[in-house]
């Protein structure tokens, strides 16, 4: 099972969009089950149903930042190369789904009102984009990580 297909099952059996991306790659990460929902669980919807950015690329950065991140804050050379390989992440989504925006990438889906997520359903997951985009998110991690260094920041 690809990293994609375990993002789209994670999101199918009630995590939210973050959190998918995120426990799709414990194998990767290393973080057990629980720790990585708990870091994710703040993401889902645009942050907290905000529909800010979509939760499928945040749960994509916090993996990047896991697996490619820097540390060291007085690393100027590694914060750039490490923000470079995240607007290529957000690039790469952005041209496959025309935006970052959780509420942008749901125009036009009809979703409830109000502050709380709504119930997982049949028809919730037949009117959203959401399956579809946390497999992107996640392939699109897949490739990056597999760039070697010296390319990852093209």
């Amino acid at each position: 099972m690809t990293h994609a297909d375990k993002a789209e099952q994670l999101f199918r059996e009630g995590y939210n969009c973050a959190q998918a991306v995120l426990l799709a790659f414990g194998d990767v990460t290393g973080l057990e089950t629980e720790t990585a929902a708990r870091l994710a669980s703040s993401f889902g919807g645009g942050l907290g149903r905000l529909r800010e950015v979509c939760g499928a690329v945040s749960g994509a950065s916090m993996v990047l930042g896991l697996c490619r991140g820097y540390s060291n804050p007085g690393d100027a050379q590694a914060k750039r190369d490490h923000y470079h390989l995240i607007q290529e992440l957000a690039r790469q989504f952005r041209a496959e789904n025309g935006s970052i925006i959780c509420r942008e990438l749901l125009s036009g889906v009809e979703t409830a009102g109000g502050n709380d997520p709504e119930a997982r359903t049949g028809a919730y997951y037949r009117k959203r984009p959401c399956p579809q985009l946390v497999r992107q998110a996640a392939a699109i991690t897949d490739q990056l990580l597999n760039l070697p260094n010296d390319e990852k920041t093209t």
